[in-house]
């Protein structure tokens, strides 16, 4: 293996311009590097670039910053609309300097990987870092043409929710063809600026499929522009706690609650040993207990008793949550957004949709799915290898639907390369920032990896626990959520840090932890 005291000299390629590949991009700089970042895109902010026009920070402006670059005393609310965080994103680029750094309009076609050794799929081997080279084979979007870089060390940063639409599945000749409507997926509407969304929607009947963030906030839209005349129906096949905008339990912040070193003394943790283990079952029943308070609060505020949408699932199992939008539920009092639930979409007919269990069919004019991304095909398929590929997301018969990563960031099977920004938590901010910490301290030398074996093992390890408390219809391996304080300890050990990064018994173990603890 090379010296690490040569390896500033060695090149970094970062895919992704949006908040990870911004990180990444800041501390691999602040350890002397060079790094070059490819976006495919004319502009930084990845999915703040392209969103709907009334999309608001979906968690509280504390848990979404910079560690080093908090947000200005101008912006004073708790959930900043779209264009507000895109500024604060520009700024933090502009202040360290990151543009110079960034090579827009240039899209990552393939990953191609050179090495004669074969340290890299030894089970009981180490993970390469510096023996063997990626070919990143890039497309200059405007003349389409096409140039090869050769790098030391490839940082993916393509995020999980952008490019590639998750298209349900339809029967034969029951699919888009056979509507008169319109369909497209959200991705395209929040594509559009406001007036031209607007224009789009309006005099319309609209159905949204799917209810999420991007369901909810297209629901709203159309609500606004078309009234109790023309009501938004929006298909729900699962109804999930989504919270409300004010991030409490009756007036007690969620954070105290779920982002406390104390609050994660009630879950069973990877790696952990007796007491912990005595602790986590002996506090299981207090866990129960304060989801049944939240769980009261969610279904008072958003009055979900009333229009039938009380989850099956507790609120413990939920790991990714939306926010629901200012006034959502008095438009579905008003009649401006109508709910149908556990809808199975088995696909249309010429007027429209038709569900499952429904002879009647959704009278619609245009169809928007909200069905989310394949963020696991994006990635897949940036490498060239169908071996490497299969290490991601398994054979093509595979219904695997997560990436194992070892501390979220690394697949032991692939060397010389990272993934960051893919795994599901509080914030993607707060959880990319300290990894590409971790990331800048491993390629700088400062600690080294366990064995392949080992961290496969770890992975297991967690995908045990994740299991655990995942709701199965909904289980995501790359959620860390209940556990983010204890997977923060693991990288601040990694790094040589002290973990307990407060003042005090009461602040260290009661309050909710942050970026600006790290």
């Amino acid at each position: 293996m090379a010296n690490f005291n040569d390896r500033k000299k060695e090149v970094i390629a970062i895919i992704g311009a949006g908040i990870s590949g911004l990180l990444a991009c800041k501390y691999c700089i602040s350890k002397g590097f060079d790094p070059i970042v490819f976006e495919s895109e004319s502009s930084i902010g990845g999915v703040w670039t392209k969103t709907i026009e009334s999309t608001k920070l979906q968690t509280p402006k504390p848990v979404y910053q910079f560690s080093d670059f908090p947000w200005p005393d101008s912006v004073t609310e708790m959930c900043p609309d779209h264009k507000t965080v895109l500024e604060y994103i520009e700024s933090y680029a502009t202040h360290f300097d990151l543009v110079r750094h960034i090579k827009f309009n240039s899209k990552v076609l393939s990953l191609s990987y050179e090495d004669d050794s074969s340290s890299s799929i030894n089970g009981a081997g180490e993970w390469n870092l510096c023996e063997g080279k990626w070919n990143v084979t890039v497309q200059d979007t405007p003349t389409l043409s096409t140039q090869v870089y050769q790098v030391d060390f490839v940082v993916v940063c393509v995020g999980r929710f952008s490019q590639v639409a998750n298209m349900p599945e339809f029967r034969p000749n029951s699919g888009p063809e056979a509507f008169d409507g319109q369909v497209i997926h959200s991705m395209d509407y929040s594509k559009m600026d406001s007036k031209t969304a607007t224009n789009f929607v309006k005099g319309k009947q609209v159905a949204v499929v799917g209810f999420q963030r991007s369901g909810m906030d297209i629901a709203m839209e159309c609500s606004t522009v078309n009234g109790v005349e023309r009501p938004c129906t929006v298909l729900i096949r699962t109804p999930n706690w989504n919270l409300p905008a004010d991030f409490s339990s009756w007036g007690l912040n969620l954070g105290y609650l779920y982002s406390s070193r104390f609050s994660e003394l009630m879950v069973h943790k990877p790696g952990e040993g007796l007491l912990l283990s005595l602790l986590a079952t002996t506090l299981s029943p207090l866990r129960w207990a304060l989801s049944k308070y939240v769980e009261s609060y969610i279904k008072h505020k958003n009055r979900l008793a009333k229009y039938g949408m009380v989850p099956e699932h507790s609120f413990l199992s939920s790991c990714s949550v939306a926010v629901v939008p200012e006034g959502f539920y008095d438009r579905v009092e008003e009649g401006s957004i109508k709910l149908i639930k556990k809808a199975e979409c088995l696909g249309f007919s010429k007027e429209g949709i038709v569900l499952e269990g429904q002879a009647k069919t959704i009278k619609s004019e245009l169809v928007i799915l909200a069905t989310g991304f394949k963020g696991i095909d994006k990635l897949k398929h940036i490498f060239e290898s169908t071996k490497y590929q299969e290490f991601i997301a398994g054979s093509d018969d595979s219904a695997t639907v997560t990436v194992p990563l070892y501390r979220e960031c690394i697949h032991p099977r692939i060397p010389q390369v990272a993934i960051i920004g893919f795994s599901e938590s509080i914030a993607t901010l707060y959880t990319s920032e300290i990894r590409c910490r971790w990331l800048a301290e491993l390629l700088d030398g400062k600690f080294k990896l366990p064995s392949i074996k080992v961290m496969e093992k770890d992975i297991a390890e967690w995908d045990k626990y994740k299991k655990r408390y995942s709701y199965n219809k909904y289980y995501r391996k790359s959620c860390i959520a209940p556990l983010h304080v204890w997977h923060n300890d693991q990288l601040c050990k990694d790094m040589g840090w002290n973990p307990k990064r407060k003042k005090g018994f009461w602040a260290e173990w009661f309050q909710p932890y942050g970026p600006m603890d790290y």
